[in-house]
């Protein structure tokens, strides 16, 4: 939950964060730092044993560090991203898991206020349910990262709290998996934001949000309340805008949903607006795309990652686990984004075209994004790397 839209990663990267630490100079420079971080550890009592078992056989983790200083070739578009996160595989996991755990949710609900659809949604684009919780040994990502990355107090002090949950008996030490940043769990908190708001739902003893449904989806729920939560309010609606608009825009400009009315607004599924309420009009892909009016409550799920696409695909993920149908409105382009099974069919295709050598596991890293570069330079077409039908398309002979 520290990221913003996930966006590729430039080739070049991977050699720069490779050089880091290379040779034995190098090598020396990480084990002090990391011999310096293992010593705050300790000072910041965190026991003897325990810090041990974490940092045994410690060594430099390229990808880590790369992750965490690359910048992007490109911005992900709107409709990559709600293509990706909110899909008909997600949306059909998540309506039976919340059959398999309706008990749950509800209770969760009950005791927070916070929808349960919502709450399902943001575990479904967290971790898919529980299914992907981080690739990352936090006790190694994080000395990683603080070494070799940016900010290496604030990833310090994570690895500190990430240990204080171990030491106190909530996880073990082996469970905590997650991102580079430190995020874990089926809710995908920060060692810092657990130790503040993670709950003992299921009352074993231990607030565990690795193994825990309840936990985890308590936890969740506890943090949007502490964001300030408005049960009964709705994150917001898909709505249909004047050509001629030319009012305010921006999801902080919020007004009373009787002058949306006045200025022309309506809903795009032919539904009534709320009585009451106050919303701000956001358009993410501009006057030719989608347009939300959005409430408090989308501030709150923007509040978890900050991100409008995150708060937007959250929104939309519940209420199509909640029956409602697609958004309307098209998004404006010509080569749509591609769900998670459609970018692992072109991971296939690629590597059967001799382009990629990699995994056709769905994820779009550097290595994908040199090869959709290759591929779509062979194919006369604008090389940006990005994963889309088009080449998908071309590829597929179609």
């Amino acid at each position: 939950m520290i990221r913003t839209i996930p966006r590729p990663i430039g080739a070049c990267a991977v050699v720069m964060a490779a050089s880091l630490f290379a040779g034995p100079a190098a090598a020396a420079s990480f084990d002090a730092c990391v011999k310096a971080i293992r010593a705050d550890v300790l000072k910041a009592g965190i026991r003897a044993d325990i810090v041990n078992a974490a940092f045994r056989n410690i060594t430099f983790d390229e990808k880590a560090v790369r992750f965490s200083r690359t910048q992007p070739e490109y911005r992900l578009a709107i409709w990559d991203y709600m293509a990706f996160l909110v899909d008909d595989v997600r949306i059909a996991d998540g309506v039976r898991m919340m059959q398999t755990h309706g008990q749950t949710l509800r209770a969760v609900e009950k005791a927070y206020g916070v929808n349960r659809y919502v709450l399902a949604a943001l575990w479904g684009v967290e971790s898919d349910y529980g299914q992907e919780k981080g690739i990352f040994f936090l006790p190694h990502a994080l000395p990683n990262v603080a070494c070799g990355g940016k900010k290496p107090a604030v990833f310090t002090a994570e690895l500190i709290q990430a240990l204080r949950i171990v030491q106190a008996g909530d996880v073990k030490l082996q469970d905590l998996n997650g991102s580079w940043a430190g995020a874990f769990g089926q809710t995908q908190f920060m060692p810092s934001t657990y130790r503040r708001l993670a709950v003992d739902f299921d009352r074993d003893g231990r607030r565990d949000t690795i193994r825990s449904v309840p936990d985890a989806l308590a936890s969740a729920a506890n943090f949007l309340k502490r964001a300030g939560w408005q049960s009964g309010l709705p994150w917001g609606f898909e709505v249909n805008v004047l050509r001629s608009y030319s009012g305010p825009i921006g999801r902080s400009r919020k007004s009373p949903i009787s002058a949306w009315a006045k200025r022309g607004l309506s809903r795009a599924d032919g539904g009534a607006f709320p009585a009451t309420g106050s919303f701000g009009l956001i358009r993410p892909a501009g006057p030719s795309g989608p347009a939300f009016l959005v409430s408090h409550n989308f501030d709150v799920l923007y509040s978890y990652n900050a991100a409008e696409a995150y708060a937007l695909a959250i929104g939309h993920l519940s209420d199509r686990l909640n029956g409602k149908g697609g958004l309307k409105t098209a998004w404006p382009t010509d080569d749509p984004g591609l769900n998670r099974a459609q970018r692992k069919r072109l991971q296939e295709l690629l590597i059967v075209r001799g382009y990629y050598k990699g995994e056709a596991d769905g994820r779009i890293g550097p290595l994908t994004i040199v090869a959709i570069k290759a591929a779509q330079k062979k194919a006369g077409l604008k090389p940006t790397g990005r994963p889309g039908t088009r080449i998908l398309k071309v590829l597929a002979g179609n």
